[in-house]
């Protein structure tokens, strides 16, 4: 009598998918070279994926706890854009309610006169950077008093300032960094231990680096913090990179033929003898990308609502 596996736990590791791949453009695998280039059409492929639309595995909550008088917050470093966000108040009572933040473009932000004005944020813009840090030629020199800088201190003195923005985000070790502004060498009203880094003290001469994080601007500024303001919001982040050969992919199981599909086509753009085969696999890739985005959406009976402004 025969039985069935009993298991759902079928997926493919890395090594697998490229091999089943190149068996459908016709070539056996068998250099290591093979292997990497199948994983770098891999990694191209997932990030053109992000942009063809919303991938819902890819929808992460996550929170930010507003500080008074600070503007812009970091956003993880792999987020795409914000799908959705709210302001929550008295986050954790039975008086916990969310509010409506309108997000708003560049052009609105920057023609706001007063930017640290205080009051409920009511308003959003979302600075979608790469999140890279890159080096500058700056160098620690102190707090302005002291050479070094203790975990509490908020103004930064570097020995030159021209690779920094008027405002931003510095990574100095393993620490984040805000600063509200620059005058001279100094950087003024610093925000310590951002992006989930811990505030630390650092010595004179230690590198400084810029970090082009994603992150919000909110306005007003928060005229009271952490419990009163929480930015609960939505986000799309990055598929994560292809791993080693044992690894496996950063997708439901769903889309596995999809993903296999898509990689094949991009293998045998590569070859060149690959001929007719190649429309066959575009066309296999694209049924699979059609079935895949069909099945990879929101399921749920649209409703629409007027928005409740609370004041």
């Amino acid at each position: 009598m025969a039985y069935t596996s009993g298991t759902t736990e079928f997926n493919l590791p890395f090594n697998e998918m490229a091999e089943e791949a190149y068996e459908r453009c016709g070539i056996e695998m068998r250099t290591g070279y093979q292997l990497r280039t199948a994983r770098r059409s891999l990694n191209l492929m997932t990030i053109e994926w992000a942009n063809r639309g919303i991938n819902l595995w890819t929808i992460e909550e996550g929170e930010i706890q507003l500080v008074t008088g600070q503007v812009s917050y970091p956003l993880p470093v792999d987020t795409i854009d914000l799908l959705d966000h709210v302001i929550r108040q008295n986050q954790g009572t039975l008086n916990q309610i969310d509010i409506n933040i309108t997000r708003i473009s560049e052009t609105s932000y920057l023609q706001i006169p007063n930017k640290l004005a205080q009051g409920r944020p009511i308003q959003v813009f979302i600075n979608r950077q790469t999140g890279q840090t890159n080096a500058t030629t700056a160098v620690l020199v102190g707090n302005g008093t002291t050479a070094g800088i203790n975990s509490t201190d908020t103004t930064i003195e570097v020995d030159t300032a021209v690779d920094l923005g008027a405002s931003g985000y510095i990574r100095i070790g393993a620490e984040t960094i805000y600063y509200t502004s620059v005058v001279g060498n100094v950087l003024q009203l610093c925000a310590r231990g951002q992006n989930n880094t811990t505030a630390v003290a650092h010595t004179a001469g230690t590198a400084i680096y810029n970090q082009n994080l994603p992150t919000i601007s909110v306005w007003p500024s928060p005229d009271a913090g952490g419990s009163p303001y929480t930015m609960v919001y939505w986000r799309m982040r990055r598929i994560q990179d292809a791993g080693g050969g044992t690894s496996i992919q950063d997708i439901p199981f769903r889309l596995l033929p999809c993903l296999v599909a898509g990689l094949a086509y991009h293998l045998s753009i590569k070859n060149p003898t690959s001929g007719d085969r190649t429309q066959m696999l575009k066309a296999a890739y694209d049924e699979q990308w059609l079935v895949a985005s069909q099945e990879d959406r929101e399921k749920a009976s649209l409703r629409l609502a007027p928005r409740q402004t609370f004041w």
